[in-house]
C-alpha cells in the first residue's frame, strides 16, 4: 500500500509508526484507519523489528474522527455494517502485533485515537497530554471493541466517567489513573519512548512476545464475546433522534437538549 497518511520507519529493532496528518490533527478518515491496519499487518512479516512506537506528527497523538472527506454510508445496511468495523479490524491488527508496541503521546488522543493508545502496550505520555471519547457528545456509542481495554487501563467507575461524560482528562491524572505508564514534558516524549523500546528491544524476543501474548489473552479473553453488537448498537444510535439533536447542537456548539427518543 502506498501510505498517504503515515510513515513507517524500520530501523533495526525498533520501528516507527507517524500519524501524518498534522494540519488535521491527524485525525482519522477511512483511508487513514485503512493504512495503520496494513502497516501493524506488515509486521508479521518483519524479520528485524521487535519494538513498535506509534507517534503523531505535529502537536497532536491523534484526534479522532475526521467528519470530513469520507465516502457516504453504503445504501444496504449489510454493507453499512461491514464498513463501520473498520475500526475495529485496525485495532485488533495492532493488538495481535508480536512486537512489543509504544505510544509516544502528545497533545490529543480523542475518540478513534484514543482507542489506538489503549491497544497498544505503553503509553508515554506529555504533561499536557490528554484523553477523551467525544463519541457521546455527537449521541453515539463507543466502538472498535475498544471499551474493555479502557475499563482494563482505569477501571469500570473511570472508564464510566471518561465514555460517558466526553470530557478530557489530562496527563497527571491519566497518569494517576493508570492510562500512562510514564509522564515527561512535551519535548522529551520521544526520547523516553525510544528509551522503553531499546529496554523491551533488548529482551529475548521470543519469550518478550510470547509474555505479551499471554498477558493479552488473560485480560481480553471475553472482549470479543462481549462487545460483538457495539456495531450494531452505533447503527441503531445513529437512527436516534437524539443523535441528529447531537450533531447539530455539535457543529453549532450549543448545548444540546435531548428527547430520549
Amino acid at each position: 500500500m502506498d501510505y498517504q497518511h503515515i510513515k513507517v520507519e524500520r530501523g533495526g529493532e525498533i520501528a516507527t509508526i507517524t500519524f501524518n496528518r498534522p494540519e488535521k490533527a491527524n485525525a482519522l478518515n477511512d483511508r487513514h484507519i485503512q493504512e495503520i491496519e496494513h502497516a501493524a499487518l506488515s509486521f508479521r512479516d518483519d524479520e528485524n523489528a521487535r519494538v513498535v512506537v506509534f507517534t503523531g506528527a505535529g502537536k497532536h497523538f491523534n484526534s479522532g474522527a475526521d467528519l470530513t472527506g469520507n465516502e457516504p454510508p453504503h445504501p444496504l445496511l449489510t454493507m453499512r455494517r461491514r464498513q463501520r468495523r473498520i475500526g475495529e479490524r485496525c485495532i485488533h491488527a495492532i493488538r495481535e502485533m508480536d512486537q512489543i508496541t509504544i505510544a509516544a503521546w502528545k497533545g490529543a488522543a480523542m475518540g478513534g485515537g484514543a482507542c489506538i493508545a489503549t491497544a497498544v502496550d505503553f503509553r508515554i505520555g506529555a504533561r499536557d497530554c490528554f484523553m477523551s471519547y467525544p463519541e457521546v457528545l455527537i449521541g453515539v456509542n463507543l466502538m472498535w471493541q475498544s471499551m474493555p481495554l479502557c475499563v482494563q487501563l482505569v477501571g469500570p467507575a473511570r472508564a464510566k466517567r471518561l465514555v460517558i461524560s466526553g470530557e478530557h482528562i489530562h496527563g497527571p491524572t491519566l497518569l494517576e489513573w493508570g492510562a500512562l505508564d510514564e509522564m515527561v514534558e512535551a519535548d522529551e516524549v520521544m526520547d523516553k519512548a525510544m528509551e522503553w523500546a531499546r529496554l523491551y528491544a533488548s529482551q529475548a524476543p521470543v519469550a518478550a512476545q510470547m509474555i505479551k501474548r499471554s498477558v493479552n489473552a488473560i485480560s481480553s479473553a471475553l472482549d470479543r464475546s462481549v462487545m460483538h453488537m457495539d456495531v450494531d448498537q452505533h447503527l441503531l444510535n445513529r437512527e436516534t433522534e437524539d443523535a441528529a439533536i447531537a450533531v447539530s447542537a455539535y457543529l453549532a456548539k450549543e448545548p444540546p437538549t435531548f428527547k430520549g427518543n
